[in-house]
């Protein structure tokens, strides 16, 4: 699949994904699995929350070529019951550089490895994969996404943090059918219900 720019990237990406991952925890020479259901909404340069976004780091909303809204909601096999979960959505917003619409600054509603509003980094590489660096206080992490076929999208993340424990995480994410779409977020309502009725 060949992509142009960034934005061409989220777009393709729109829909909703099963996400099979595997978290390797280095320090410890361990491994987990999880899964997750991922939404994805491309978002236009004008959308309120693209705007909003860009006012949040104080930068020109007209710098931006739009962006993504993602949701999530996932277990991994080490949670302890009532104690972790791993769900919630963020807000994406595009700012390439200036001739360069292949790489830019990435405004983050909240960070991949820590919960805060941040910057980072985008660049598609030279096999069309969307690589994202963020810097954050105490850590870094590096994501890349890319398509191995229309509806199937691989990605792996690194976090290095600044004490030297470090995880490696690869994920095979399945774009649903409509009606496989509709009963997925009926069973995400369904736990997000019953979760909210016990008080977790």
């Amino acid at each position: 699949m060949a992509i142009s720019d960034a934005m061409e990237f989220f777009q393709q990406s729109a829909g909703r994904w099963k996400s099979q991952r595997t978290t390797h925890h280095l320090p410890f020479r361990r491994a987990e699995s999880g899964s997750s259901s991922i939404q994805v909404e491309s978002l236009e340069a004008k959308h309120p929350k693209v705007i909003e976004i860009c006012k949040m780091h104080e930068i020109d909303p007209e710098l931006t070529i739009g962006g993504a809204h993602v949701t999530w909601n996932g277990e991994m096999e080490w949670d302890r019951e009532g104690e972790e979960q791993h769900s919630g959505e963020t807000v994406f917003a595009l700012i390439p550089d200036e001739g360069e619409p292949r790489k830019g600054r990435l405004l983050r509603e909240r960070g991949y490895a820590e919960i805060t509003p941040v910057v980072g980094r985008f660049e598609l590489d030279d096999e069309d994969g969307l690589v994202l660096t963020t810097e954050y206080d105490t850590m870094s992490a590096t994501e890349r996404f890319w398509f191995a076929g229309p509806n199937l999208r691989l990605r792996s993340s690194t976090v290095t943090r600044f004490g030297g424990l470090n995880t490696a995480s690869f994920c095979a994410e399945t774009r649903l059918t409509d009606d496989e779409a509709q009963a997925d977020a009926e069973k995400s309502w369904q736990e997000t219900a019953l979760y909210s009725s016990l008080g977790w």
